[in-house]
């Protein structure tokens, strides 16, 4: 599902720009919002979607007091029942979770009432990696072996530094560690 398609069936949804990693997030409460089709989200207090790229990667819901199923068993085995699932779920992480081909479904109890997400597991597999390339570039600082100075890699002078001459360092101390120093150009 688009962030479009997800509008379309929900016209509240209010279109989240996403971040650096392509992910956007969006949240809604039925419960407290009088806009929401009380029947349509009955015993629904929030959900909350993320998307990657544009598409739906998670879904969250969380329930209300006034929800038929309140003890987490019970909440398991009617979803389990409702949806075709195993009845059995793994205790994990304070709750209960059944893993499938390449999602997850995690099912746990927040200020008293049952909730349940359902997550693409590559797509956070892929965040994941988008977050440790950005950190890993953003502390990687360029070594110039001919003059020993190093620069960040947003300083602009970076470009005057022939690539045969470059070394990498994985940030500013192990550069300076290894005798080199910041480049008055980016200081």
């Amino acid at each position: 599902m688009t962030l479009e398609q997800a509008k379309a069936q929900v016209p509240q949804i209010r279109l989240a720009r996403a971040d650096q990693f392509g992910v956007a997030r969006i949240s809604i409460n039925p419960y407290f919002d009088p806009s929401f089709d009380r029947i349509r989200f009955a015993d629904v207090r929030t959900i909350s979607l993320d998307f990657l790229d544009g598409r739906l990667i998670s879904l969250w819901i969380g329930y209300e007091g006034t929800f038929k199923w309140q003890t987490l068993d019970k909440f398991v085995t009617g979803i389990s029942k409702s949806l075709n699932f195993p009845d059995t779920w793994p205790a994990t992480r304070g709750g209960r979770q059944l893993d499938c081909n390449d999602f997850s479904v995690f099912a746990s109890m927040i200020a008293g009432s049952p909730s349940i997400r359902l997550s693409d597991d590559t797509a956070q597999e892929t965040i994941a990696t988008r977050r440790e390339e950005a950190a890993a570039a953003a502390e990687l600082v360029i070594g110039d072996q001919t003059t020993k100075l190093y620069y960040p890699p947003d300083c602009a002078a970076l470009t005057k530094v022939i690539e045969t001459k470059r070394i990498k360092f994985k940030d500013k101390d192990e550069a300076e560690g290894a005798g080199y120093k910041l480049a008055t150009d980016c200081q």
